[in-house]
């Protein structure tokens, strides 16, 4: 399938997206938000696809919408998007609603609407190249992409504060003491370090992992009791799965587990 201004790979349970307007600092356009919005869709129906991996080609993970081109878009595209999810507000839902790991490696700098979609991310690994800023507010606007929802869950509301009103760019070392990335590593290993991550989740228990996934963040908006009673519901299903059988026989064995995702 071709793809505008992304590229994405399939291998070995593994989708990686990648965004590839280098020379626009990987910024969003209409085309690339429809792209990614076929492809994360396409890789939640694959059962073969276990993990999605988000990075950025060139110096950038990506620096928001493309304000030169922001006029042009509106008067292009408004009826369709009008019509449509795939707006840059529907890719952090479509992303927060994805059954299946997302890891975001993060090889340059992540602003606006691209820090946006590290944060609906799962996992962040970055670059010690990275950047990161809310730059909405230099630009008179407020984040439009989920900022204000998923910043404040992420590095709490003080810090989430700070950086939606001021703008102020941050480096990667101090992404990480504040908790919005998950781990730093040395540029030239990003891309090394999110597939071996990405390799171990993929042979996990696909469904086991998805029920988790659900679980973390639905929980995020329930009490206690409620979310103890969402996860014996889970339990209750994983239990009766092929793969909760082959866990057992593997360790009774002493062997590594082969999970096949029913």
């Amino acid at each position: 399938m071709d793809y505008q201004d992304i590229t994405c790979t399939k291998e070995e349970g593994i989708a990686t997206l990648t965004l590839n307007r280098p020379d626009r600092m990987n910024a969003f356009s209409p085309e690339m938000i429809q792209s990614i919005f076929k492809v994360v869709k396409d890789a939640n129906k694959d059962e073969k696809v276990r993990v999605l991996v988000i990075t950025g080609a060139g110096r950038a993970f990506c620096t928001g919408s493309d304000v030169s081109a922001m006029a042009q878009r509106f008067d292009q595209f408004a009826v369709e998007e009008s019509k449509s999810e795939s707006t840059d507000a529907g890719l952090t839902i479509l992303l927060q609603r994805f059954e299946k790991p997302i890891i975001a490696a993060i090889n340059g700098a992540a602003v606006a609407g691209g820090l946006d979609l590290a944060c609906a991310c799962d996992i962040r690994i970055a670059s010690d190249r990275a950047t990161f800023a809310m730059v909405y507010v230099r630009r008179g606007m407020i984040p439009t992409d989920g900022g204000t929802f998923l910043l404040p869950r992420l590095i709490g509301i003080d810090r989430a504060c700070q950086l939606i009103w001021t703008g102020d760019r941050i480096d990667a070392r101090e992404a990480e003491r504040i908790g919005l990335v998950t781990t730093v590593v040395p540029h030239e290993e990003l891309q090394s370090a999110a597939r071996e991550l990405a390799e171990k989740l993929a042979k996990g228990p696909p469904l086991v992992i998805q029920k988790a996934k659900r679980a973390i963040y639905e929980g995020t908006e329930m009490d206690m009791k409620s979310a103890l009673k969402h996860i014996a519901s889970a339990v209750r299903i994983l239990n009766k799965t092929a793969d909760f059988e082959e866990g057992l026989k593997a360790f009774v064995e002493k062997r590594e587990p082969v999970f096949k995702g029913r």
